[in-house]
């Protein structure tokens, strides 16, 4: 057998491995806690960022047995690692304090505005406008700040699992078909608007407006699902309190100029996405600025968007490999079909990855295209590695789940009843 089909099978091998990992993180989590001699290689084993990171070590050493360093070395040089890179650095600056200070705010602002109890107002808004400004500032963002305020708002309280799954499969979902009222804010999207022609116009008349219908669908049906929780107090730290991220009273309020500073960074890195060199000088920069005036400050996230990064990197390196099987398959699938096939397809691969290998497949219909790319974000909430934010949401999250995991099994059962409910809008007839 030639090297380069040896390599394929072996790459699509430690992929499926790798997929297999991320269902079974519970079970080293469990064999961290017994703290035997080895607890510390189990809990390494237990993160999930770590997964596609530790199995795309693995294919590098067997392609440098296969076809040798050189070729291996060539391979790594030839990924475009700047989704990576991206995810890190809005990571860092969205869960910087001033903005969730800022975004905090907002959503208090239009919660008041809405006729319904205080509570239940700020958890549908956490759910549905955040999800759908990541059209605007890209659904990482979205993913961090939406996830943040859960934590502080809702997370904080011991046990309440079913009803965290439940808000995490709709988080998941809601970012994933939320940022495509935009060109530019979905992973899946930007993969394909050049090459399929498609602006934000386009993109909001034939999937934005069916993408909002779904996200406030979605939410509303949470918190309807979880209204008496919500208002006796059984969920959330304080029905009164805010929703921001690392709330003390201890700490100096933050001034107009220092919110304006983050979200000048913010949005500097948010244009310059394409450009790795502009966006990590961008993020140096502020790094200093909130060392400089670090009273302002909480944590910043470096180690949760480093373990994102290295995840995400590792699906680059691994993914890259799988278009032998993924691109004909696509390929011999009408549009229906492609739609379920994509949506079953995204759960496990990337859905960036599932629609950049669509792309590369000659002769197709607007129908075609359009089917790849719904079923691709209609997906994009089911498994941690369906949509590049949700490794983000899971790390910020993780912790608030019983034993410090978040179950695969569990988090695609929450999913599905909000992936339905897009399906029937994107499969909605004009």
């Amino acid at each position: 057998m030639p090297a380069a089909s040896s390599l394929a099978y072996f790459a699509t091998a430690l992929f499926a491995l790798a997929v297999l990992h991320t269902f079974s993180v519970p079970f080293f989590a469990n064999l961290a806690h017994r703290n035997g001699p080895h607890a510390g290689a189990w809990h390494f084993m237990s993160e999930v960022e770590a997964v596609f990171g530790i199995w795309a070590f693995a294919l590098l050493v067997g392609m440098v047995a296969l076809t040798g360093l050189p070729s291996m070395v060539e391979y790594l040089d030839t990924r475009n690692f700047t989704e990576p890179l991206f995810v890190f650095a809005i990571m860092v600056v969205a869960a910087s304090r001033p903005i969730i200070d800022l975004v905090g705010r907002v959503v208090h602002a239009i919660a008041r505005v809405l006729p319904v109890q205080r509570e239940l107002a700020t958890f549908f808004v956490i759910l549905s406008v955040v999800p759908l400004a990541g059209s605007f500032v890209t659904e990482p963002a979205a993913m961090t700040l939406a996830a943040l305020l859960l934590r502080g708002a809702y997370f904080q309280r011991p046990g309440q699992a079913g009803f965290k799954y439940l808000a995490l499969g709709v988080l998941f979902v809601n970012v994933s078909i939320g940022g495509v009222l935009t060109a530019y804010a979905a992973p899946p999207v930007l993969m394909v608007a050049g090459t399929f022609g498609w602006d934000s116009a386009y993109m909001a008349t034939h999937f934005g407006w069916r993408a909002a219908v779904a996200v406030i669908i979605n939410a509303m049906a949470l918190t309807l699902i979880a209204r008496r929780a919500l208002l006796d107090g059984d969920v959330g730290q304080d029905r009164h309190a805010s929703p921001r991220h690392g709330a003390d009273p201890k700490q100096m309020p933050v001034p107009f100029a220092v919110i304006a500073v983050h979200l000048a960074f913010l949005v500097g890195i948010v244009l310059s996405a394409h450009h790795p060199a502009l966006f990590l000088g961008l993020l140096m920069l502020f790094i200093g600025f909130c060392e400089a005036y670090k009273r302002y400050q909480s944590r910043l996230m470096i180690k949760e968007g480093l373990m994102v990064g290295f995840f995400l990197a590792g699906l680059v390196v691994l993914g890259g490999l799988q278009k032998w099987w993924l691109q004909d398959l696509l390929g011999g699938l009408s549009p229906t079909v492609l739609f379920w096939g994509a949506t079953a397809l995204t759960a496990v691969t990337d859905n960036a990855a599932l629609t950049y290998l669509g792309s590369l497949v000659e002769g197709t219909s607007e129908a075609w295209r359009i089917m790849l790319v719904s079923g691709a974000v209609t997906g994009g909430g089911l498994t941690v590695i369906a949509n590049a934010p949700n490794p983000a949401g899971f790390a910020i999250l993780k912790n608030a789940f019983p034993g410090g995991s978040i179950s695969a099994g569990r988090l695609f059962l929450a999913a599905l009843g909000p992936t339905g409910v897009a399906a029937l809008m994107f499969l909605l007839p004009v």
